[in-house]
């Protein structure tokens, strides 16, 4: 098994549970499957790194659905540790998501990385709740989808009180149905790490920063959260707490809703150039350190390569994340471009040449490394 002790001396940062127990998630109901799994991960990110990919188990450059297939697979012979979901315009009721996938095909695959002993985590690019409500707005360029940031009152519009808030009640009922039906073979749960209202610091979804106050960003994670618990008693979820990039814990903390409602730390950092390496070291720093005081979980849940840089995966990416105790990094999805499908062009080549520099470190680990974890312990 490719497993290293990574040492954390250099970045001034400490292992050790901060209380003296062992740390659990912040659910106190919380399944014996999903108590196992933050327990695991909590461990294993002292030792390496996962690799996560969005929708990897759902389409890639060149193939639609096809079963058991991925183009991480593909192209490692071995499947990502992490595989990630998105639910946008579940809550519509729609039966595809906004990436014109399938919610049944989701559940499907979810069960069955989940049947393989891998990590599931799922994203919710939720439309405006107050703008795709109104055909008659002069600033519907975005169609009310999520990036539609034309109003500051949609967060408030669905908290209790507002216009909204019973509809929203009614996305809630929506996820809860599918999350309900995220079984196994026994009828169990099957855990999961759930990231919705992601980027919170920047200012392009209508959760924002700039577009709703850090109280009604807190209260709408809040009312989220014990819905789900309490109203609708699941119990197999793990939460993500997650900002865009920041400079300071200050600045990542603003909107925080607390440590009763969040179960991870994470931060989405994309390589925008040459200060890239700095930027993301900073940030782990204080919020790696930040997820062990509160005894959480840690991951750089979206991150990306600099354009036209060959080996970024082993020259920028591996060096900043082996430092810090992150259980996993995740890259987005490869956009399915079906004019290249047969071609053997470089677009149909899903990762750069250097990705099994990263694949091979002793400090990644894949699907295969983590079966032999058991996170679950369900044996």
């Amino acid at each position: 098994m490719k497993l290293i002790l990574i040492l954390l001396l250099t970045a001034g940062l400490s292992i050790s549970v901060s209380s003296g127990k062992e740390p659990s998630p912040a659910d106190r109901k919380a399944t014996k499957e999903t108590v196992n799994l933050f327990r695991s991960l909590y461990k294993l990110q002292q030792k390496g790194i996962m690799y996560g990919h969005q929708d990897d188990l759902m389409y890639g450059s060149t193939w639609w659905h096809e079963k058991d297939r991925s183009d991480t697979k593909d192209f490692t012979g071995d499947y990502p540790a992490v595989a990630g979901f998105e639910l946008g315009h579940l809550e519509l009721g729609d039966e595809r998501s906004l990436d014109s996938v399938s919610f049944d095909q989701i559940a499907e695959q979810i069960k069955a990385h989940y049947s393989r002993g891998g990590v599931i985590t799922i994203s919710w690019h939720a439309n405006n709740p107050l703008t795709m409500q109104d055909p008659g707005s002069k600033l519907r360029r975005m169609g009310g989808t999520a990036w539609d940031v034309s109003s500051k009152e949609a967060v408030a519009s669905i908290l209790p009180g507002g216009k909204n808030h019973e509809m929203f009640n009614a996305w809630l009922d929506r996820l809860a149905t599918f999350f309900r039906e995220l079984k196994d073979d026994t009828g169990r749960p099957v855990p999961f790490i759930f990231r919705p209202f992601h980027e919170h610091s920047g200012s392009f979804f209508w959760w924002g920063t700039d577009i709703c106050t850090d109280k009604q960003y807190s209260d709408l994670w809040r009312y989220t959260v014990q819905y789900l618990r309490h109203k609708k008693q699941l119990h197999n979820i793990l939460y993500a707490y997650n900002t865009d990039k920041v400079t300071s814990l200050e600045q990542y903390m603003r909107g925080y809703p607390g440590d009763d409602m969040i179960d991870m730390l994470s931060i989405d950092m994309y390589d925008r150039g040459e200060k890239f390496g700095g930027e993301l070291e900073n940030a782990l720093a204080f919020v790696t350190r930040e997820a062990i005081g509160r005894n959480k979980l840690a991951a750089l849940s979206e991150t990306g390569e600099r354009w036209g840089m060959k080996d970024w995966w082993s020259s920028v990416l591996l060096p900043v994340v082996s430092k810090y105790p992150v259980s996993y990094v995740l890259t987005w999805r490869h956009t399915y471009r079906s004019r290249f499908r047969g071609s053997d062009s470089q677009a149909n080549k899903p990762f750069p040449d250097d990705f099994m520099n990263f694949y091979n470190s002793p400090g990644t680990f894949f699907l295969k490394e983590i079966q032999g974890e058991n996170l679950y312990k369900r044996r």
